[in-house]
């Protein structure tokens, strides 16, 4: 089990890794101003968000997780992933129920859209700042912003510093990991192609950036800072749930009632996992279930998504497990109401 968890929590954490050396070098690359495009345009950020979160799977939720963190895009962005994307869980009811899959996949956009906007409106899009402990992007002068130059990547590497060398040998071997499958999917699929594909572009960065780049931005602010509350919370949070699933039974949870099954649904998905979702797809599969818990279900859990939260925020991840609390709630009893 905990070699299980800690394969896990490095695979999770590898990732966003990735996708924080990616930003932070489009950023630089393009002297600030995508970000500051996708701040302005808070429709694109929801937008942008829905599509993330419509992909199965986890990854595009650590991508816009790894946006707030850097302050780019706000609560309400955030909040729009998490309500439309099932994580894992995805794969398990396009699996299971494919005629009803892109149906739920639809209406969790639709919602997740009207929720990140009203949570911003509602807020008036401060929760970003005052919720971020990270200080954002540096941006320096113009001629730190070439982030590569063919003729000095053979310099870099024979003058290699410790710094280089250290994120060449991790990122390499975390790449090697994600071929062989020992770290993400054992078959090949668009998830391992991913994790293999980012990995190759943080070797690329890596090799190529100048020493400022390397030191200040990859080094300073993404590894030493960012790496190890993430790899750490999300070691930490899978093995509480691991142990907590010894003791406690979800499935002697689901009472009779529909009204108290939708609650304990909505309950259960606060938790940052996807397995116990499993239960209201497969009910909802065999028929015993209406199409309104499971919307309730899907719109409360984010499989993996949240852990990152957990190192960047802790009151960030305790307001949009709550918004989408409330959110699957009114969801699941308007679903009742109708009548699905």
């Amino acid at each position: 089990m905990l070699r299980d968890i800690f394969q896990q929590s490095v695979m999770i954490t590898s990732f966003i890794f990735m996708m924080m050396l990616l930003i932070e070098y489009l950023n630089v690359l393009t002297r600030g101003s995508w970000q500051c495009r996708l701040r302005e345009s808070y429709w694109g950020q929801y937008l942008f968000a829905a599509l993330m979160g419509a992909i199965p799977g986890c990854l595009g939720a650590f991508t816009v997780v790894s946006l707030y963190a850097h302050g780019i895009v706000t609560m309400g962005a955030l909040v729009t992933v998490m309500i439309a994307t099932s994580g894992d869980d995805a794969f398990v009811m396009l699996a299971m129920i494919p005629d009803k899959f892109i149906l739920i996949t639809v209406i969790l956009a639709v919602v997740a859209l009207a929720a990140g906007m009203l949570t911003d409106v509602i807020f008036h899009r401060h929760i970003t700042r005052k919720t971020a402990n990270c200080d954002g992007f540096t941006l320096h002068d113009n001629n730190e912003y070439t982030c590569f130059s063919s003729k000095n990547i053979i310099p870099q590497l024979k003058d290699c510093s410790p710094t280089r060398g250290f994120l060449f040998v991790f990122i390499a071997v975390i790449t090697l990991f994600f071929i062989f499958g020992i770290l993400g999917p054992t078959e090949w699929n668009w998830i391992r192609f991913t994790l293999v594909l980012v990995s190759l572009f943080g070797l690329f960065i890596v090799i190529t950036v100048p020493d400022h780049f390397l030191e200040e931005h990859l080094w300073d602010h993404v590894t030493k800072r960012h790496l190890p509350k993430i790899f750490l919370w999300t070691f930490g949070a899978l093995l509480f749930l691991a142990y907590l699933s010894q003791y406690i039974d979800v499935e002697s949870w689901i009472q009779k009632s529909q009204f108290v099954v939708l609650v304990l649904a909505c309950l259960i998905g606060l938790i940052p996992e996807s397995g116990p979702h499993l239960i209201f797809v497969t009910m909802y599969a065999q028929g015993i279930l209406p199409l309104s818990v499971l919307l309730a279900s899907s719109i409360v859990q984010d499989g993996h998504g949240m852990l990152p939260m957990l190192a960047h925020s802790r009151k960030g991840f305790i307001f949009v497990k709550v918004i989408n609390l409330i959110v699957g709630l009114m969801i699941g009893f308007l679903g009742f109401w109708c009548g699905w």
